[in-house]
């Protein structure tokens, strides 16, 4: 099925979310017709504020494990909490988000021929023994630990829409992603560059976990919507699972300095046990990315930090 076609009609689960409501915008600018769900457990209208305005999206409030009745070529599946505090707090929620929501595209697949875009994450990969990241590796995962609703969950919706590909023949798309900041960010995420960002505005110390040399790998909103956009477009692709984030590896402690640098401001560093199971290397590899998409990350970490930090700036101080 190509989507190359006029007024071609999206549909896109947790629609209101930080990169879903991004992937809304860049969508309705390549002309989609943009159906938005969303059960607004994470997500937040003032995403969708840009969204509204335009007469080609249409919100509806509802639940990716319900019945999925709205008309769609395509559907871009971001319906999942993906912060740790956030999808900890609800572990039964996270999980059965995961895969009855997966079931639930399955089932529209079976139905219609419909493309499938799917939100996975690079915990899949949990605390890897591979570094960098390849598609083709199993992953580390503690499958009962506090981690499991989010890490197993997307593990387990892998596997179902994979099976839906091999039985079915079914359209679908997988999206490992690695670590996003950007812009709409909850101001209450928890992870990293909101809560290093958020400290150091409010002149607080910035909360190292461990030594502060665990590494992570950030992706700008605006790259990681390129690559999903590429991803959901094309009409061939032998491989149906990418590796989506930016190569490029840093420290906490990297990371930190940056920001204090970016706010023209040094705060004090708090150090604090590091979590269970927190992962101390992640890192993709994107040459499958690159080859099969050519999707090349362009946003500096400065530059992003940048634009994030004068967001968060604006929410706290307004």
């Amino acid at each position: 099925m190509g989507l190359g076609s006029a007024r071609r009609t999206v549909l896109i689960t947790g629609a209101a979310g930080f990169i879903g409501s991004h992937l809304t915008d860049r969508l309705l600018e390549e002309g989609f017709e943009v159906i938005g769900l969303d059960n607004l457990m994470t997500g937040n209208l003032d995403n969708l504020r840009s969204a509204a305005k335009n007469s080609r999206f249409h919100l509806e409030i509802g639940d990716v494990r319900e019945d999925l009745h709205a008309y769609a070529e395509a559907i871009y599946n971001f319906a999942c909490p993906a912060s740790p505090v956030h999808y900890q707090s609800d572990p039964y929620a996270t999980m059965t988000t995961n895969v009855l929501g997966a079931l639930r595209l399955v089932e529209r697949a079976r139905l219609r021929r419909v493309r499938i875009v799917h939100a996975s994450t690079s915990e899949i990969y949990g605390d890897p023994l591979e570094h960098p990241q390849r598609e083709e590796y199993w992953g580390h995962v503690n499958p009962v630990g506090e981690r499991a609703c989010y890490d197993e969950g997307k593990r387990a919706a892998e596997t179902l829409l994979m099976d839906a590909r091999r039985t079915h023949q079914a359209d679908v798309r997988i999206a490992r992603i690695f670590n996003t900041y950007g812009p709409r960010m909850a101001l209450n995420d928890g992870r990293v560059v909101s809560n290093f960002i958020r400290q150091v505005i409010e002149g607080v110390p910035i909360t190292i976990y461990g030594d502060g040399l665990q590494s992570r790998s950030f992706c700008f909103v605006s790259d990681l919507v390129d690559g999903i956009v590429k991803l959901g477009t094309i009409d061939s692709l032998p491989e149906p699972i990418i590796n989506l984030g930016n190569p490029g590896e840093l420290t906490m402690l990297e990371l930190a300095e940056t920001v204090m640098s970016v706010a023209g401001k040094r705060v004090d560093l708090v150090r604090k046990p590091l979590p269970t199971d927190d992962p101390r290397r992640r890192c993709p590899d994107i040459g499958r990315a690159k080859a099969l998409l050519g999707f090349v990350p362009s946003v500096s970490l400065r530059a992003g930090v940048e634009q994030t930090h004068a967001d968060f700036a604006a929410r706290i101080q307004g």
